[in-house]
């Protein structure tokens, strides 16, 4: 992050990033596929976390209380990992080929919520109407809170939920 910060993504190196953290370039491509992954790390831990989320939430619960129940759960980790989070929005957000790429594993997120869901017996369509809406607030909601932090995290999705269902 200190060196995006400094010298923007696009000018940054992986050999520069590997140099940084003491590491060989070769170290860092057994860990990264490229620089870009760097920023997008925490994506299997997030996704695991959610998955396991749905996994304990009662079975008979509907897709969209599925999913808000599940996307609660991650909120202590995505606080703790605000430090990290913050400045890597503010990258993300300076580089038009990391927004797209945001929004391909935003995509891909939501895909895997409705394979979940699909999991628990949702069909098809409705599973994917559902997890791409969840996604969408949860998306919208973290960015909002990563811009401001107060509201809180939780406090936010409160609102957010509700105010889906006022819509719905």
């Amino acid at each position: 992050m200190e060196l995006f910060g400094k010298k923007g993504f696009d000018c940054t190196t992986a050999a520069e990033i590997a140099a940084h953290a003491g590491v060989t370039e070769r170290t860092f491509f057994r860990h990264f596929a490229d620089k870009r992954e760097v920023l997008f790390d925490g994506q299997a831990v997030l996704l695991d976390a959610l998955l396991s989320a749905i996994g304990e939430v009662p079975r008979n619960a509907p897709p969209l209380d599925t999913l808000f129940r599940a996307f609660r759960s991650v909120c202590p980790l995505l606080e703790a990992n605000r430090p990290f989070s913050e400045p890597r929005q503010a990258v993300i957000s300076a580089t038009p080929a990391l927004q797209e790429r945001e929004r391909a594993k935003t995509a891909a997120l939501a895909e895997a919520l409705a394979g979940a869901l699909r999991g628990r017996g949702v069909p098809g369509e409705k599973a994917a109407i559902a997890a791409q809406i969840g996604m969408s607030v949860f998306a919208h909601v973290t960015g909002a809170w990563l811009n401001q932090a107060a509201p809180g995290l939780t406090e936010r999705l409160d609102r957010a939920e509700q105010d889906l269902r006022t819509l719905i």
